[in-house]
């Protein structure tokens, strides 16, 4: 950060823009509660509002504004883990190493005829 009075006014004017937007999401976080949504939607809208507050106070507040290139590297290695978690149980139930493999025998053949008796 540079030291000279515009660039202190330009970051003081940021931090009160982020501060007055985080009091609407306040705002609005509490209308919401007001509001008797089903709880799915209650959920979604929740996380919703909270994941825009916590992105305004993590790009400015802990200035990862500035880190830009840290950033989408650990966005990239984040979508990268949620595919192989949701691929896990896709391909756990997809493969069948130890289970046992079901081939006609001859002995089944031959007694195939006396089962019921």
């Amino acid at each position: 950060m540079h030291s000279d009075a515009a660039e202190v006014k330009k970051t003081i004017r940021t931090y009160l823009m982020v501060g007055a937007a985080l009091f609407v999401g306040t705002v609005i976080t509490v209308a919401a509660n007001q509001i008797h949504f089903a709880v799915p939607l209650a959920i979604t809208a929740a996380l919703v509002i909270a994941s825009i507050k916590g992105s305004m106070v993590a790009a400015v507040f802990m200035h990862l504004s500035h880190e830009k290139r840290w950033i989408y590297g650990s966005l990239v290695l984040t979508v990268v883990f949620f595919i192989v978690l949701m691929m896990l149980p896709v391909l756990t139930t997809a493969d069948h190493i130890g289970t046992p493999i079901h081939a006609p025998s001859a002995l089944s053949g031959a007694e195939g005829g006396h089962e019921g008796h």
